[in-house]
């Protein structure tokens, strides 16, 4: 298989994730007090009861926020700009949840709107089809890390697809609390994420993730925004990834479809006469 197209797979679902799971938010620090007059709260040595609460309260309701959801369907306009190349193509994505994402890339190839490239990811696994070139490749998730050098696993891919925040950590050193919006800093074991919330609603706004590394100097802003609220989910439309680290990568993700709980019919068939990689 063209190892560009595999790359792209691992760049576009993989792209800095953090293996972190979320933890269990009373365990932030209770030693916090505020810093100035700008409503910046930093970890010091002085419990402060009022901002302990604050802070609780944010990570509490972004946990609440997190859409839940038995089945979901998409239907994404991408868009994919790097140094050295570019793509257009439309994604459709199925999801069983905990269990297997399906993914099907429809693009334009020589001049003909066709399926190229399907997936299937399940909890240790990834099968890439791809369907110009007439060959399969099968892959660890374990492999992905080491393409992508990064850790993961199924259940942060499936949060960055549906919209679920990914890289929650207890380890808040600092938020700020401002006229709209609330923004928090964490670090974690490979990244530090500066969060931006909805004031109203603590809906994601942005999420900017610095290496903590200073050697990889790797960096990646998500925006989420047009969110829509169908029974009860806010659910962000139009999302963009940005990472910078040699070069800058760019992918926008338009929603044109989405549907959640409702049954999923897909078949994912690997031809006998495909070459495996």
């Amino acid at each position: 298989m063209n190892k560009r197209i595999f790359l792209f797979f691992s760049v576009l679902l993989f792209v800095f994730i953090s293996c972190r799971t979320t933890k269990n938010t009373h365990t932030i620090q209770t030693a916090i007090t505020k810093k100035d007059t700008t409503k910046v709260v930093t970890v010091a040595e002085v419990k402060t009861i009022d901002s302990v609460a604050v802070v609780k309260n944010i990570l509490l309701n972004v946990v609440h926020n997190k859409i839940d959801f038995k089945t979901f369907y998409a239907k994404v306009k991408v868009d994919y700009e790097s140094p050295s190349d570019e793509k257009k193509f439309t994604a459709y994505i199925y999801m069983q949840k905990d269990s297997v994402i399906y993914l099907r890339l429809v693009g334009n190839f020589l001049g003909i709107t066709k399926e190229g490239v399907v997936a299937k990811i399940t909890k240790d696994s990834v099968v890439v089809v791809n369907k110009i070139e007439k060959v399969v490749q099968k892959r660890t998730l374990a492999y992905l890390q080491d393409v992508t050098q990064i850790p993961f696993d199924f259940y942060t891919i499936q949060d960055l697809l549906i919209g679920n925040p990914v890289y929650l950590d207890s380890n808040i050193v600092s938020y700020r609390n401002s006229d709209d919006k609330f923004s928090i800093l964490m670090f974690g074991g490979l990244f530090k994420n500066l969060l931006s919330l909805d004031k109203a609603d603590f809906k994601i706004l942005h999420s900017k993730l610095d290496d903590i590394d200073v050697f990889k100097n790797r960096t990646c802003n998500l925006t989420y925004s047009n969110y829509e609220n169908i029974a009860g989910i806010n659910f962000s439309t139009e999302r963009k990834i940005s990472v910078s680290e040699k070069s800058k990568l760019d992918i926008w993700l338009s929603f044109k479809q989405y549907t959640f709980n409702e049954p999923l019919t897909y078949m994912f068939n690997i031809p006998k006469n495909y070459k495996k990689q």
